[in-house]
């Protein structure tokens, strides 16, 4: 993120960017992870944020990152239901308070996802979205932001760039049982997932023994009754991967890579740098990431993107989709270079990962970091190691969000282990 600013963080997880608006209970889950946007505010800075915010946090993300509360501003959007940040905004009445906030001042939007409704909201105010110099500009490239952030948009685009893929075939939801049942013939598994969705979400993992006997696939309301759908061969999976770039008018470069963790494909937290198991498709990773880069430069869209892979049983990797949009690792990322420039600056290189663990009993935000205190566990400056909660203090009071930024993935995993006795983590 470039130091140019100020910028008005504009946290817009509910966009049909990365799924279909009606999924508004996923949205409204996704949209708890706001307040980790508060990593990125510098002075000036504004977030518009759809949840609350804790003082606690507020003060503890203020304190690491060395900025004043008084040079920040956070306004807090009260809830609207599944509709766009922006519209949820304007309902709120809070429009003119936040152009009046971002002044005139050069300020610029800086949303989690560029949709439709985030450009609107920019031109309105008269702010330009970051990095591109004018809203026209971000404007020409949502045509292939939003068809790169597709399933069937990512295969086609990635059988041209010349990536490795599943076996797959992109059809209408009628057809999708038909070709499951072709797929069945060949494969040992198959892997159905809606043609916009993301972390997961709506994807169903078949076998054999799931239509054994005449029994009819029954899929999942995402994507609507005629929505695209893509059937792919289920690989043996031994790694899910991803490599996180950023891409200019002067050309893409890879910002990290690492090891997601999943439950069912569904993502539940991330390792980086790649483990031993894993770190000889880096490269392949990073030349594929390129190519990507080069295609969506070329075609208008700047900014950070993500590559997901799946590396099978023989260590082979597989293209699985592309994000094109600030993901879930991209902030955590941007606090950990944040928090530990004087370390790399020296020559030492974080390692870091983000999860999630469920606490056997509720605690409150100064209740948990006193237990990370309390085991030497909180995040220190001085060492540039330690778990953040960088998430704030979920609503259950249970669900909590952390990173753990250590010297290696070994000493990471270790502190992980360590903090899940400190909070005593529920065992899975």
């Amino acid at each position: 993120m470039s130091e140019a600013g100020p910028f008005v963080v504009f946290a817009n997880f509910l966009s049909d960017l990365a799924v279909d608006l009606n999924e508004g209970r996923v949205l409204a889950q996704w949209a708890q992870q706001a307040p980790r946007k508060a990593w990125l505010l510098r002075p000036g800075d504004v977030l518009i944020t759809p949840v609350p915010l804790g003082r606690e946090f507020l003060r503890y993300v203020y304190d690491l990152t060395q900025v004043s509360p008084d040079s920040v501003t956070v306004v807090e959007v009260p809830p609207s239901g599944a509709v766009p940040l922006a519209r949820a905004v304007r309902e709120a009445g809070l429009a003119e308070h936040v152009r009046a906030l971002a002044g005139d001042r050069g300020a610029a939007l800086l949303p989690t996802a560029l949709d439709a409704s985030a450009i609107t909201f920019a031109r309105d105010l008269g702010l330009t979205v970051h990095p591109y110099p004018t809203v026209e500009a971000a404007e020409a490239a949502l045509k292939t932001t939003m068809l790169l952030n597709t399933k069937a948009g990512f295969r086609e685009t990635a059988g041209h760039l010349g990536m490795r893929l599943p076996a797959g075939r992109v059809c209408r939801r009628p057809e999708v049982e038909g070709v499951v049942r072709e797929f069945l013939r060949s494969y040992e598994g198959v892997v159905v997932k809606p043609d916009r969705s993301a972390g997961g979400h709506g994807m169903r993992f078949l076998s054999r023994d799931d239509l054994n006997g005449g029994a009819s696939l029954v899929l999942d309301t995402v994507g609507g009754p005629l929505g695209t759908w893509v059937v792919e061969e289920r690989l043996d999976v031994a790694e899910s991967v991803s490599v996180q770039l950023d891409t200019t008018p002067a050309g893409t470069r890879a910002l990290f890579s690492g090891a997601m963790r999943t439950t069912r494909g569904s993502f539940t937290g991330y390792v980086s740098p790649l483990p031993a198991s894993c770190a000889h498709v880096a490269g392949e990773l990073e030349a594929w990431g390129t190519a990507l880069g080069g295609h969506l430069a070329g075609h208008g869209f700047a900014g950070p993107f993500g590559l997901d892979a799946l590396v099978d049983a023989r260590g082979e990797a597989y293209a699985s989709e592309s994000n094109i949009r600030r993901t879930a690792t991209t902030t955590p990322h941007a606090m950990v270079v944040r928090l530990t420039k004087a370390q790399a600056a020296a020559g030492a290189p974080a390692a870091w990962s983000v999860a999630k663990g469920r606490t056997r009993h509720p605690f409150d935000f100064e209740g948990a970091l006193g237990r990370l205190r309390e085991h030497h566990l909180a995040f220190d400056p001085a060492s540039g190691e330690g778990v953040v909660l960088y998430a704030d203090a979920p609503p259950d009071g249970r669900s909590w969000r952390y990173a753990v930024i250590a010297g290696s993935t070994a000493d990471v995993r270790e502190q992980e282990a360590a903090l899940a006795e400190a909070l005593e983590f529920e065992v899975r």
